[in-house]
């Protein structure tokens, strides 16, 4: 009831999913060390406090309780995040209390950049800029992409690749999970 929907259940009976991932893990290290800098810097001025300031310790305790929850309620949202691409559209799923789904149609596509920074290669994530036809979209920066030769050549290949090929692909795996017994949607 509380959970995010899964991003499969936007897909349509007649879409192929090509690619699901989460955000590389490297997206928090910016909030993490943040985080453990403000704990750090708390555990400090309380050592240095006199001991009859009891209530000056509590208050930063409290700051400290809030510095956790925030990290806790990033790495929550980066866990449920989904960057899905089917044949069709490019779908971010996001939000842990409201849901958001951004959306832009594979046909908008016109251009494609890939970008890779020096830790990008020593961690593996990059960033893939995708413009459309005259307008910025929601979806034109997607950063901290792990896998990203894999998911640009992916994305390559459905925009600007053999339609006629993909579509006699798509059909053969239509054809595969009527012969297991799965449902498809017409």
């Amino acid at each position: 009831m509380f959970a995010p929907r899964d991003p499969d259940d936007y897909i349509l009976g007649t879409e192929r999913r090509v690619i699901k991932v989460r955000r590389h893990w490297s997206v928090l290290l910016g909030d993490t060390l943040e985080g453990a800098a403000l704990l750090v810097g708390l555990m400090m001025i309380s050592y240095l406090l006199p001991e009859n300031a009891d209530i000056v310790q509590n208050v930063l305790w409290y700051v400290g309780l809030f510095v956790v929850l925030r990290l806790s309620y990033f790495v929550i949202e980066w866990w449920v995040e989904r960057i899905v691409v089917t044949d069709k559209r490019f779908m971010i799923a996001s939000g842990v209390f409201d849901s958001k789904l951004a959306m832009m149609p594979v046909t908008k596509v016109t251009d494609l950049t890939y970008e890779r920074t020096v830790l990008g290669r020593m961690f593996g994530f990059g960033t893939l800029v995708v413009e459309s036809a005259g307008q910025i979209q929601a979806l034109n920066r997607i950063e901290f992409l792990p896998y990203p030769e894999e998911v640009y050549d992916a994305i390559s290949e459905l925009v600007f690749g053999d339609k006629k090929a993909q579509a006699d692909r798509f059909s053969m795996i239509k054809a595969q999970r009527i012969a297991r017994g799965k449902k498809m949607v017409p």
